[in-house]
Protein backbone atom coordinates (compact mmCIF):
# COMPACT_ATOMS: atom_id res chain seq x y z
CA UNK A 1 0.00 0.00 0.00
CA UNK A 2 1.49 3.41 -1.28
CA UNK A 3 0.19 4.91 2.33
CA UNK A 4 -0.23 2.75 5.33
CA UNK A 5 -3.99 3.12 6.87
CA UNK A 6 -4.57 4.33 10.18
CA UNK A 7 -5.02 1.75 13.11
CA UNK A 8 -8.03 1.38 14.56
CA UNK A 9 -9.25 -0.82 16.77
CA UNK A 10 -11.84 -3.95 17.97
CA UNK A 11 -12.38 -5.92 20.87
CA UNK A 12 -14.64 -8.83 21.42
CA UNK A 13 -16.70 -8.60 24.09
CA UNK A 14 -19.53 -11.98 24.99
CA UNK A 15 -21.28 -11.02 28.01
CA UNK A 16 -22.80 -9.11 30.94
CA UNK A 17 -24.93 -9.93 33.76
CA UNK A 18 -27.62 -6.88 33.19
CA UNK A 19 -28.51 -4.42 30.13
CA UNK A 20 -27.08 -2.21 32.20
CA UNK A 21 -24.03 -3.68 32.64
CA UNK A 22 -23.40 -4.02 28.82
CA UNK A 23 -24.12 -0.54 28.28
CA UNK A 24 -21.90 0.61 30.38
CA UNK A 25 -18.75 -1.74 29.29
CA UNK A 26 -19.95 -0.61 25.40
CA UNK A 27 -19.60 3.45 26.78
CA UNK A 28 -16.58 1.98 28.53
CA UNK A 29 -15.03 0.42 25.13
CA UNK A 30 -16.07 3.88 23.02
CA UNK A 31 -14.62 6.20 25.32
CA UNK A 32 -11.58 3.83 25.34
CA UNK A 33 -11.01 4.86 21.69
CA UNK A 34 -11.83 1.64 20.32
CA UNK A 35 -13.42 1.61 16.95
CA UNK A 36 -15.76 -1.06 17.15
CA UNK A 37 -17.73 -3.63 19.67
CA UNK A 38 -17.96 -7.11 18.16
CA UNK A 39 -19.40 -10.42 19.34
CA UNK A 40 -19.08 -14.06 18.66
CA UNK A 41 -21.71 -16.02 17.19
CA UNK A 42 -21.72 -19.66 18.75
CA UNK A 43 -24.40 -21.50 20.86
CA UNK A 44 -22.28 -21.25 24.31
CA UNK A 45 -22.57 -18.82 27.52
CA UNK A 46 -22.18 -15.12 25.09
CA UNK A 47 -24.89 -13.01 24.27
CA UNK A 48 -26.71 -13.67 20.74
CA UNK A 49 -25.03 -10.83 18.88
CA UNK A 50 -27.97 -9.08 16.76
CA UNK A 51 -29.56 -7.66 20.69
CA UNK A 52 -26.71 -7.21 21.97
CA UNK A 53 -25.09 -5.58 18.58
CA UNK A 54 -28.49 -3.05 18.86
CA UNK A 55 -27.51 -2.84 22.49
CA UNK A 56 -24.54 -1.61 22.82
CA UNK A 57 -25.00 1.26 19.65
CA UNK A 58 -28.04 2.44 21.81
CA UNK A 59 -25.89 3.10 24.34
CA UNK A 60 -22.84 5.05 22.91
CA UNK A 61 -23.36 7.37 19.88
CA UNK A 62 -19.15 6.41 17.57
CA UNK A 63 -18.98 2.78 18.39
CA UNK A 64 -19.09 0.59 15.62
CA UNK A 65 -20.70 -2.89 16.25
CA UNK A 66 -20.82 -6.17 14.87
CA UNK A 67 -20.10 -9.85 14.76
CA UNK A 68 -16.72 -11.75 14.42
CA UNK A 69 -18.49 -13.37 12.64
CA UNK A 70 -21.76 -14.45 11.49
CA UNK A 71 -21.94 -18.04 10.82
CA UNK A 72 -24.13 -18.19 7.53
CA UNK A 73 -25.45 -21.71 8.78
CA UNK A 74 -27.01 -19.85 11.49
CA UNK A 75 -29.23 -18.06 9.65
CA UNK A 76 -30.91 -17.43 6.56
CA UNK A 77 -28.85 -14.84 4.79
CA UNK A 78 -32.28 -13.26 3.87
CA UNK A 79 -33.37 -12.58 7.66
CA UNK A 80 -29.42 -11.59 8.12
CA UNK A 81 -29.54 -8.52 5.78
CA UNK A 82 -32.93 -7.43 7.14
CA UNK A 83 -31.75 -7.82 10.68
CA UNK A 84 -28.38 -5.81 10.11
CA UNK A 85 -29.77 -3.35 7.93
CA UNK A 86 -32.28 -2.89 10.83
CA UNK A 87 -29.67 -2.33 13.27
CA UNK A 88 -27.76 0.06 10.89
CA UNK A 89 -30.52 2.29 10.32
CA UNK A 90 -31.11 2.34 14.18
CA UNK A 91 -27.74 2.89 14.68
CA UNK A 92 -27.00 5.81 12.14
CA UNK A 93 -24.76 3.81 9.97
CA UNK A 94 -22.68 1.99 12.62
CA UNK A 95 -22.80 -1.67 11.39
CA UNK A 96 -19.70 -3.99 10.07
CA UNK A 97 -20.60 -7.08 8.71
CA UNK A 98 -18.71 -9.94 9.71
CA UNK A 99 -19.73 -12.92 7.75
CA UNK A 100 -18.49 -17.07 7.99
CA UNK A 101 -18.72 -20.66 6.90
CA UNK A 102 -18.90 -21.66 10.27
CA UNK A 103 -16.08 -23.54 11.90
CA UNK A 104 -17.15 -24.68 15.57
CA UNK A 105 -17.52 -28.43 15.51
CA UNK A 106 -19.54 -28.85 19.17
CA UNK A 107 -22.09 -25.91 18.02
CA UNK A 108 -23.36 -28.53 15.27
CA UNK A 109 -23.33 -30.85 17.03
CA UNK A 110 -24.83 -29.63 20.11
CA UNK A 111 -27.80 -27.58 17.92
CA UNK A 112 -27.68 -31.04 16.05
CA UNK A 113 -26.49 -29.24 13.23
CA UNK A 114 -25.19 -30.80 9.83
CA UNK A 115 -21.27 -30.23 10.10
CA UNK A 116 -20.92 -30.49 6.10
CA UNK A 117 -17.87 -30.95 4.60
CA UNK A 118 -15.62 -27.52 4.34
CA UNK A 119 -16.14 -26.94 0.72
CA UNK A 120 -19.82 -27.12 1.22
CA UNK A 121 -20.05 -24.77 3.85
CA UNK A 122 -18.00 -22.45 2.21
CA UNK A 123 -20.07 -23.06 -1.30
CA UNK A 124 -23.52 -22.00 1.06
CA UNK A 125 -21.35 -18.97 2.37
CA UNK A 126 -20.56 -17.75 -0.87
CA UNK A 127 -23.60 -17.81 -1.94
CA UNK A 128 -24.89 -16.04 1.23
CA UNK A 129 -22.22 -13.50 0.74
CA UNK A 130 -23.35 -12.61 -3.02
CA UNK A 131 -27.21 -12.21 -1.37
CA UNK A 132 -26.61 -10.36 1.61
CA UNK A 133 -24.44 -7.59 -0.06
CA UNK A 134 -26.98 -7.28 -2.53
CA UNK A 135 -29.89 -6.91 -0.52
CA UNK A 136 -28.13 -4.05 1.47
CA UNK A 137 -27.08 -2.37 -2.08
CA UNK A 138 -29.71 -0.33 -3.59
CA UNK A 139 -31.28 -2.92 -5.68
CA UNK A 140 -33.96 -5.60 -5.72
CA UNK A 141 -31.94 -9.28 -6.08
CA UNK A 142 -32.43 -11.94 -8.00
CA UNK A 143 -30.97 -15.18 -7.29
CA UNK A 144 -30.19 -18.78 -8.21
CA UNK A 145 -27.64 -21.25 -6.41
CA UNK A 146 -27.17 -24.73 -5.23
CA UNK A 147 -28.45 -23.67 -1.65
CA UNK A 148 -30.57 -20.52 -2.14
CA UNK A 149 -32.78 -19.06 -4.31
CA UNK A 150 -34.46 -15.26 -4.50
CA UNK A 151 -36.54 -14.05 -6.91
CA UNK A 152 -37.10 -10.19 -6.72
CA UNK A 153 -36.63 -9.32 -3.24
CA UNK A 154 -35.94 -5.71 -2.28
CA UNK A 155 -33.65 -5.64 0.89
CA UNK A 156 -35.77 -3.35 3.47
CA UNK A 157 -34.89 -1.26 5.25
CA UNK A 158 -32.04 0.11 3.23
CA UNK A 159 -28.97 0.59 5.43
CA UNK A 160 -27.63 4.11 6.27
CA UNK A 161 -24.18 3.39 4.93
CA UNK A 162 -24.38 2.79 1.13
CA UNK A 163 -23.41 -0.45 1.91
CA UNK A 164 -22.41 -1.65 4.91
CA UNK A 165 -18.91 -2.57 5.05
CA UNK A 166 -18.16 -6.14 5.16
CA UNK A 167 -15.40 -8.52 6.94
CA UNK A 168 -14.62 -11.79 5.71
CA UNK A 169 -12.26 -13.76 7.39
CA UNK A 170 -10.18 -17.29 7.07
CA UNK A 171 -7.22 -19.22 7.00
CA UNK A 172 -7.17 -21.34 4.06
CA UNK A 173 -6.43 -20.45 0.27
CA UNK A 174 -10.82 -20.45 -1.05
CA UNK A 175 -12.12 -18.35 1.77
CA UNK A 176 -8.94 -15.69 1.76
CA UNK A 177 -9.12 -15.42 -2.04
CA UNK A 178 -13.08 -15.01 -1.77
CA UNK A 179 -12.50 -12.38 1.02
CA UNK A 180 -9.56 -10.65 -1.49
CA UNK A 181 -12.52 -10.41 -4.31
CA UNK A 182 -15.42 -9.77 -2.15
CA UNK A 183 -14.62 -7.92 1.26
CA UNK A 184 -13.97 -4.64 2.00
CA UNK A 185 -12.29 -5.76 5.41
CA UNK A 186 -10.16 -9.13 5.08
CA UNK A 187 -9.35 -11.18 8.62
CA UNK A 188 -6.13 -13.49 8.06
CA UNK A 189 -6.64 -15.85 10.45
CA UNK A 190 -5.19 -19.66 11.53
CA UNK A 191 -7.33 -22.55 10.17
CA UNK A 192 -9.26 -24.62 13.14
CA UNK A 193 -8.55 -28.08 11.36
CA UNK A 194 -9.84 -29.77 14.51
CA UNK A 195 -13.14 -27.55 14.77
CA UNK A 196 -12.13 -25.81 17.77
CA UNK A 197 -9.45 -22.83 19.15
CA UNK A 198 -6.39 -25.24 20.03
CA UNK A 199 -2.73 -25.42 19.68
CA UNK A 200 -3.26 -27.27 15.24
CA UNK A 201 -5.06 -24.19 15.15
CA UNK A 202 -2.31 -21.83 16.61
CA UNK A 203 0.53 -23.97 14.33
CA UNK A 204 -1.36 -22.58 10.89
CA UNK A 205 -0.97 -18.74 12.11
CA UNK A 206 2.58 -18.15 12.32
CA UNK A 207 4.08 -15.27 10.52
CA UNK A 208 5.40 -17.27 7.30
CA UNK A 209 2.11 -18.99 6.66
CA UNK A 210 0.74 -15.35 7.50
CA UNK A 211 2.96 -14.03 4.17
CA UNK A 212 1.44 -16.37 2.10
CA UNK A 213 -2.10 -15.97 3.11
CA UNK A 214 -1.88 -12.15 2.25
CA UNK A 215 -0.54 -12.61 -0.76
CA UNK A 216 -3.75 -15.21 -1.52
CA UNK A 217 -5.37 -11.53 -0.67
CA UNK A 218 -3.33 -9.62 -2.82
CA UNK A 219 -3.53 -11.66 -5.56
CA UNK A 220 -7.56 -12.14 -5.36
CA UNK A 221 -7.84 -8.21 -4.84
CA UNK A 222 -5.74 -7.33 -8.20
CA UNK A 223 -6.64 -3.09 -8.35
CA UNK A 224 -8.55 -3.48 -5.44
CA UNK A 225 -6.18 -4.19 -2.87
CA UNK A 226 -5.42 -0.82 -1.64
CA UNK A 227 -8.95 -0.14 -0.89
CA UNK A 228 -8.97 -3.51 1.05
CA UNK A 229 -8.43 -3.31 5.45
CA UNK A 230 -6.26 -5.90 6.86
CA UNK A 231 -7.71 -7.45 10.24
CA UNK A 232 -5.92 -9.42 12.48
CA UNK A 233 -7.23 -10.72 15.69
CA UNK A 234 -5.35 -11.53 18.83
CA UNK A 235 -5.74 -14.29 20.60
CA UNK A 236 -4.21 -13.21 23.87
CA UNK A 237 -3.02 -10.03 24.91
CA UNK A 238 -0.01 -10.19 27.71
CA UNK A 239 1.61 -7.44 29.50
CA UNK A 240 5.01 -7.94 31.07
CA UNK A 241 8.28 -6.86 31.39
CA UNK A 242 10.04 -9.81 30.18
CA UNK A 243 8.86 -10.89 26.94
CA UNK A 244 11.05 -13.69 26.39
CA UNK A 245 10.60 -15.20 29.70
CA UNK A 246 6.78 -14.64 29.09
CA UNK A 247 7.10 -16.12 25.71
CA UNK A 248 9.24 -19.13 26.96
CA UNK A 249 6.77 -19.92 29.62
CA UNK A 250 3.27 -19.53 27.25
CA UNK A 251 4.75 -21.33 23.90
CA UNK A 252 4.07 -25.04 24.73
CA UNK A 253 0.41 -23.50 25.31
CA UNK A 254 0.14 -22.55 21.81
CA UNK A 255 2.47 -25.42 20.29
CA UNK A 256 4.71 -23.08 18.99
CA UNK A 257 8.65 -22.33 19.79
CA UNK A 258 9.09 -19.11 21.84
CA UNK A 259 10.43 -17.41 18.88
CA UNK A 260 7.73 -17.98 16.49
CA UNK A 261 4.93 -16.93 19.59
CA UNK A 262 6.63 -13.51 20.31
CA UNK A 263 6.29 -13.03 15.91
CA UNK A 264 2.57 -14.98 15.98
CA UNK A 265 0.50 -12.17 14.41
CA UNK A 266 -2.04 -13.64 16.77
CA UNK A 267 -0.64 -12.32 20.30
CA UNK A 268 0.72 -8.89 21.55
CA UNK A 269 3.26 -9.63 24.47
CA UNK A 270 4.97 -7.23 26.12
CA UNK A 271 5.13 -3.77 27.86
CA UNK A 272 2.90 -0.86 26.72
CA UNK A 273 5.86 0.40 24.12
CA UNK A 274 6.80 -3.16 22.99
CA UNK A 275 3.28 -3.95 21.93
CA UNK A 276 3.17 -0.52 20.47
CA UNK A 277 6.31 -1.26 18.38
CA UNK A 278 4.89 -4.97 17.45
CA UNK A 279 1.18 -3.91 16.02
CA UNK A 280 3.48 -1.21 14.09
CA UNK A 281 5.64 -3.57 12.76
CA UNK A 282 2.94 -5.57 11.65
CA UNK A 283 1.36 -3.25 9.30
CA UNK A 284 4.58 -2.38 7.81
CA UNK A 285 4.65 -6.51 7.17
CA UNK A 286 1.17 -7.54 6.49
CA UNK A 287 -0.79 -4.14 6.03
CA UNK A 288 -2.45 -5.12 8.89
CA UNK A 289 -4.35 -1.82 10.65
CA UNK A 290 -7.49 -3.30 11.90
CA UNK A 291 -6.40 -5.22 15.22
CA UNK A 292 -8.91 -6.88 17.26
CA UNK A 293 -8.74 -7.87 20.99
CA UNK A 294 -9.99 -10.05 23.49
CA UNK A 295 -12.47 -8.92 26.48
CA UNK A 296 -9.99 -9.13 28.93
CA UNK A 297 -7.53 -6.88 27.10
CA UNK A 298 -9.97 -3.80 27.86
CA UNK A 299 -7.37 -2.26 29.79
CA UNK A 300 -4.29 -3.17 28.87
CA UNK A 301 -4.85 -2.35 25.69
CA UNK A 302 -6.34 1.08 26.47
CA UNK A 303 -2.52 3.32 26.73
CA UNK A 304 -1.84 1.60 22.93
CA UNK A 305 -5.26 2.39 21.61
CA UNK A 306 -4.26 6.11 22.63
CA UNK A 307 -1.05 6.15 21.16
CA UNK A 308 -2.14 4.37 17.59
CA UNK A 309 -5.80 4.70 16.99
CA UNK A 310 -6.33 7.01 13.78
CA UNK A 311 -2.38 7.34 13.28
Amino acid sequence: MAHPRPFRFGIQLHSAASGEEWAEVARKVEDLGFDSLLLPDHFGDQLAPVPAMMAAAAATTTLKVGCLVFDNDYKHPVVLAKELATIDRLSGGRVEVGLGAGWMLTDYEQAGMSYDAGKVRVDRFEEGLTIIKGLLGPDPVDFEGEHYTIRGLNGLPKPVQARPPILVGGGLKRMLTIAGREADIVGINPTMPNGAADADAARTGTAEQTDEKLGWVKAAAGDRYDDVEINLLSLGCFLTDDRAELAGNLAPLFGLTPAELLEFPHALIGTTEEIVDVIQARRERWDASYIVVQSDALEAMAPVVAQLAGR
